[in-house]
C-alpha cells in the first residue's frame, strides 16, 4: 500500500467507500455523515487536485474530468482499492460516474451530479458559482465574524444548503477560506463547464442518483437525464434538501448511501 498524494481522511472498517466533493469544496463537506458511513465502511474522503489542501495538477495538465479521474485512479491504486463503492456530490458525482465508466466502482451514489445541463442551465450554474466565489473572496477577511453570526452564515451558505444555519461555524469558516484559496478553481470551473459526461450508457455497476428538491444550483429536473442515460439507474429525491444535503439532513443522506451499498453487498453474497 502506497502513500496517497491527495490530502485525505481514511477511517472506518468494512467494504471500501470513496467520497468525492464538488467544485470549490473539500473532503470536509462530508463531515456530518462520516460517523455513520465509517461505522459500515472503510471510508476514504479526498481533496480533489487543486482544492482543499491537495496540490493542483501539473501546469501542463488541464483539470478536465478525465484528468481528475486519472488522479483518482492513481489514488485508488496507491491504496490498493480496485473497485470501491463511490459516493460523490456535484462535480464529485460526475467523477464517481467517470470512475464507474472506467470499471473502477462497485456501485455509485451520485448526489446532484454535475454535467447533464442544457446550455442555459450551464451558463446559469457558472454565473452562480462565480458569484459565490466573488462573495466568499470579499468576506474572507471577516470570515471568523461571519461564521459566528447565524444570519451571515445562513446567507453565505444559502446557495448550497436549504438549512444553512445548521452549518458548523468552525467548519464553515474553514470551507470559505479553502474555497477562496483553491488553486484549481478557475481552470477546473472552465474545464467542467466546457464538457459533459460521456458514455454513461456503458456503466455496468449499480447507480443511484440522489437529488434534493431544493437544489437551486443544479436544478432537480436534471436528475431524469442521468437516469435515462445510465442503465438501470434508480432515482431518490430528497424533499426539502439542497445542493449539498449532507449539512441539511446527515441521517437521510447517510442512509441513502448505506442502504444502497448494503443492498449490493447482499447481492454479492447471494451470488
Amino acid at each position: 500500500m502506497g502513500v496517497i498524494a491527495l490530502d485525505h481522511r481514511l477511517a472506518g472498517s468494512g467494504e471500501p467507500l470513496l467520497l468525492l466533493h464538488g467544485i470549490g469544496s473539500t473532503w470536509r463537506v462530508w463531515k456530518p455523515v462520516l460517523d455513520r458511513l465509517e461505522a459500515s465502511h472503510e471510508v476514504l474522503a479526498v481533496d480533489l487536485p487543486g482544492f482543499g489542501r491537495s496540490a493542483a495538477l501539473p501546469k501542463d495538465v488541464t483539470p478536465t474530468m478525465a484528468a481528475l479521474g486519472d488522479a483518482l485512479e492513481r489514488a485508488l491504486d496507491d491504496l490498493g482499492w480496485e473497485r470501491p463503492h463511490v459516493a460523490g456530490n456535484a462535480m464529485g458525482g460526475w467523477l464517481a460516474l467517470e470512475l464507474a465508466r472506467r470499471g473502477r466502482a462497485a456501485s455509485v451514489v451520485a448526489i446532484s451530479p454535475a454535467g447533464m445541463w442544457s446550455p442555459k442551465e450551464n451558463a446559469y450554474a457558472q454565473r452562480m458559482l462565480r458569484f459565490q466565489h466573488a462573495v466568499a473572496s470579499a468576506v474572507a477577511p471577516y470570515a471568523d465574524a461571519c461564521g459566528r453570526n447565524v444570519v451571515s452564515r445562513s446567507i453565505l451558505f444559502s446557495a448550497a444548503c436549504s438549512r444553512p444555519w445548521q452549518v458548523d461555524p468552525v467548519d464553515g469558516v474553514e470551507a470559505l477560506r479553502l474555497f477562496v484559496g483553491a488553486p484549481g478553481w478557475e481552470e477546473t470551473l472552465d474545464a467542467m463547464h466546457g464538457d459533459q459526461p460521456r458514455e454513461l450508457g456503458s456503466i455496468e455497476c449499480p447507480v443511484r442518483i440522489v437529488w434534493g428538491s431544493r437544489d437551486t444550483l443544479l436544478l432537480p429536473r436534471q436528475a431524469d437525464r442521468f437516469v435515462r442515460e445510465i442503465p438501470n439507474a434508480e432515482l431518490v429525491r430528497l424533499p426539502g434538501l439542497g445542493h449539498v444535503p449532507m449539512a441539511d439532513d446527515p441521517e437521510v443522506v447517510a442512509d441513502s448511501i448505506i442502504q444502497f451499498t448494503a443492498r449490493q453487498a447482499r447481492k454479492k453474497a447471494a451470488a
